[in-house]
């Protein structure tokens, strides 16, 4: 079997299943390739918060087939409101639905993590070898090939090895040098979880800002269902390391630094001990100067991570697996080729979302005195009488990911095949047949 350029296809291994694992192996089936997705996870990890699409992101599904399914599944969020503590809206931002412009603080594509999730599995699942609970544990390259070693004692033989395991990839850590910090911090960090939603939690989201550089947001997205973000300005060994212990401790962390903080706290720290999901992080971006190593490459948040404040996370996977599975389709006999593309090509725009977290800015909008939270809310109220936010967004003539055009779809072809895992015996150095280079990693 060969694909559309002639050359015999591949057998590629991605690591992780999330966003931009699965919109690779959309495309990288469709260029003939024999693809394999490990999701560590026991089965789909089809849960989250809620985020949105923007600019190239939307093309980007749009080009997929895809963005009917998304419509059908878009949360309705109609604006932001900045509240004080007694819920009252003081200025409210909405969403650019005009069809021109840029999106402003809510999209006008906003869906769950969840509904996403399915959406590129649904479409990817038929063609592509889907292994849950699967781990990539270690890896060997030569210029011939990459070996895999996973979680359950097996290995794989690959052409390539893509990374898409996420913001802490461990791909992106054995192919870096010794020592290296990808992670550039902002001093935010953010927690999340769902309560049950009350008749008071309407379809604008609430802002609610609080001094000491908090701020609490709630957003609603189904008839039974809020989400609640703790957010914070601070930079402490505890706040970095707290995200790296159990869960319990992170929800008596965050129950500790917004005891006082008035507005529905209670109701929100009563919900986060029983809800099915809770998530921590620290609001980092990736910066790296490279994203490959011979046969092993890197996407989505293990390259470019640019952060939820970028509005472009989501989207910026989605763009980067498009350009990354057009690259491999177009030069599948000349890799370093392709790979070598797929960063000029792509850098830029990475570049450019990640341009668009300003520390400064985030905070101004996250005060440290209720007289600067009183002065805040009362130019964007301002503004917001002036119709200032609907206007800059309706007039603007790029989103935030720029003018940057994105590339012409890889090559559709539908036939796919299948990659089979074998049991092999721990790697021992120094044996006349053991590859090149080992890379220990820990998933």
């Amino acid at each position: 079997m060969v694909n559309g350029s002639g050359a015999r296809p591949l057998r590629i291994l991605i690591a992780g299943g999330g966003i931009a694992g699965q919109a690779l192996a959309f495309w990288l089936t469709r260029g003939g390739h024999r693809v394999t997705v490990v999701e560590r996870f026991p089965a789909l990890r089809a849960t989250g918060a809620q985020v949105d699409l923007r600019g190239q992101g939307i093309e980007a599904v749009e080009r997929m087939g895809l963005l009917d399914a998304v419509r059908s599944k878009l949360v309705d969020e109609a604006g932001v409101a900045f509240v004080d503590a007694r819920g009252r809206a003081k200025a409210t931002i909405m969403a650019n639905t005009s069809g021109r412009g840029r999106q402003s603080l809510t999209s006008e594509y906003e869906i769950m993590r969840g509904d996403l999730v399915r959406i590129l599995h649904d479409a990817s699942k038929d063609d592509a070898e889907y292994v849950f609970g699967l781990s990539v544990d270690g890896f060997e390259q030569d210029e011939q090939k990459v070996v895999a070693r996973f979680s359950d004692g097996s290995c794989g033989e690959f052409d390539l090895l893509i990374g898409a395991d996420g913001q802490g990839s461990r791909v992106r850590q054995a192919i870096l040098p010794a020592g290296h910090d990808p992670y550039w911090r902002v001093g935010i960090h953010m927690a999340y979880w769902f309560v049950p939603r009350i008749a008071s939690d309407s379809d604008i989201r609430d802002t609610y800002m609080v001094p000491g550089g908090r701020q609490i947001m709630r957003r609603s997205h189904n008839p039974t269902e809020t989400q609640v973000y703790f957010v914070m300005r601070e930079e402490s060994e505890e706040a970095s390391a707290i995200h790296r212990e159990p869960v319990e401790r992170q929800r008596e962390f965050w129950a500790s630094r917004f005891r006082d903080a008035g507005w529905q706290t209670e109701r929100f720290v009563d919900g986060m001990r029983t809800s099915p999901f809770f998530y921590s992080q620290e609001i980092v971006q990736v910066r790296t100067g490279t994203w490959s190593r011979g046969r092993v490459v890197l996407a989505g948040d293990a390259a470019h991570c640019a952060s939820p404040y970028s509005g472009m996370g989501v989207s910026g996977g989605l763009v980067g697996a498009h350009v990354l599975a057009g690259e491999i389709n177009r030069h599948p006999d000349d890799l370093p080729t392709a790979l070598a593309n797929y960063d000029s090509v792509l850098r830029p725009f990475a570049e450019k979302i990640q341009g668009e977290v300003n520390p400064r800015l985030l905070r101004l909008g996250m005060p440290m005195t209720q007289r600067a939270i009183d002065a805040f809310q009362a130019a964007t109220a301002l503004a917001c009488f002036l119709r200032v936010p609907d206007l800059a967004a309706r007039l603007s003539k790029e989103d935030r990911g720029g003018d940057w055009r994105l590339p012409e779809n890889p090559a559709p072809i539908t036939t796919v095949g299948r990659t089979t895992h074998h049991p092999c015996p721990p790697y021992q150095p120094g044996t006349p047949t053991a590859p090149a280079s080992r890379h220990s990693v820990d998933q």
